[in-house]
């Protein structure tokens, strides 16, 4: 492959698209991905990518895809794949548009992984390499938190209990990061009914159920409930969720343990309250709650940043495409 090719899956999740970067040559692929190269000097190829992302695009996949014990693409259809193509000048404003989005995005990614090193490196010094951390009791997790608590779903053949504005997470939603809002929704109705439960803005949520997926994280934005596969740790105010958090997570290799022992290869609610953590003194952890604050609070910051830009490029890329917007 060659910077510039357009990347586009024909098996499994068929239509993802990519452009290949000069950072990762040289570089193959193999015959689930075909390769698109562009060599018209009229045509600009960051457009004709962000065509191939549009639903104009996905419907012409959807059309041509054919069924079998796993359902494929094949290059004949992709080469049949018809292409809006406005004067050069517009596809470059529409690829420099979109292209500007995808860049702070990415940039917004790559201060949070910094961020999320620093704050784990700031964590290993105060509580893991700490040379009086071997003199700290070991009590269940339960201890350093208000409430740690399993959550529920409401019956799905009640269509009432569904829609409302109460937020309901369930795992796959778990991304070790902080969470903005739910793909599903439930009404009071539902909440009352069943077991789900609201609880607090910076809850820790933890899957307890199902390994690998045991042991990932989320942190509630705002009050929320979610499905009986997730744990919520509502830390203490002395503890903070900041420690709670990083503490599960830099903890997921023994989680995951846990749960491989298991029959169901779950981890009852029983045992995350059980879990023993170390237990700091207080100033230690008013020290480390001041400095990693801030870092956390620039996390959820980029965070939300992320999911607006994301919203408006989903927004934007359909309209820029079919010549909806006008291009000044």
């Amino acid at each position: 492959i060659e910077e510039g090719d357009i990347l586009l899956t024909m098996a499994g999740a068929i239509g993802r698209v990519a452009q290949v970067p000069q950072a990762i040559l040289p570089a193959n692929t193999n015959q689930a991905v075909s390769i698109i190269r562009i060599n018209s000097e009229n045509v600009d190829r960051r457009y004709v990518r962000y065509f191939l992302e549009s639903p104009n695009a996905k419907r012409q996949f959807l059309g041509g895809i054919t069924q079998s014990a796993q359902p494929n693409l094949s290059l004949g259809n992709i080469s049949r794949i018809k292409v809006p193509l406005p004067d050069l000048g517009s596809q470059k404003k529409i690829a420099d548009i979109l292209g500007t989005i995808d860049e702070k995005i990415v940039l917004n990614r790559k201060m949070n992984e910094t961020l999320e090193q620093m704050g784990q490196a700031l964590f290993r010094h105060y509580f893991i390499t700490n040379p009086e951390a071997k003199k700290w009791p070991k009590v269940p997790i339960s201890e350093l938190c208000e409430k740690v608590a399993s959550g529920g779903t409401p019956s799905t053949k009640n269509e009432s209990y569904y829609g409302g504005s109460v937020q309901w997470y369930s795992t796959k939603e778990l991304k070790d990061g902080f969470l903005f809002g739910s793909e599903k929704t439930i009404t009071d109705d539902g909440l009352s009914n069943s077991a789900a439960k609201l609880f607090p803005k910076n809850t820790v949520m933890m899957a307890i159920y199902a390994a690998p997926t045991v042991g990932r994280l989320g942190i509630l934005t705002s009050e929320a409930s979610f499905n009986q596969a997730t744990c919520g740790l509502v830390a203490k105010p002395e503890v903070g969720y900041e420690f709670i958090y990083l503490y599960l997570l830099l903890s997921r290799a023994e989680l995951n343990n846990m749960a491989n022992g298991a029959a169901q290869q779950n981890i009852s609610v029983g045992k995350v309250r059980d879990f023993k953590v170390m237990q700091p003194c207080d100033k230690l952890l008013t020290s480390f709650r001041k400095q990693i604050k801030p870092i956390f609070s620039q996390i959820r910051n980029n965070s939300e940043e992320i999911q607006t830009l994301t919203t408006l490029r989903e927004t934007l890329l359909p309209r820029l495409i079919n010549g909806s917007i006008e291009l000044n």
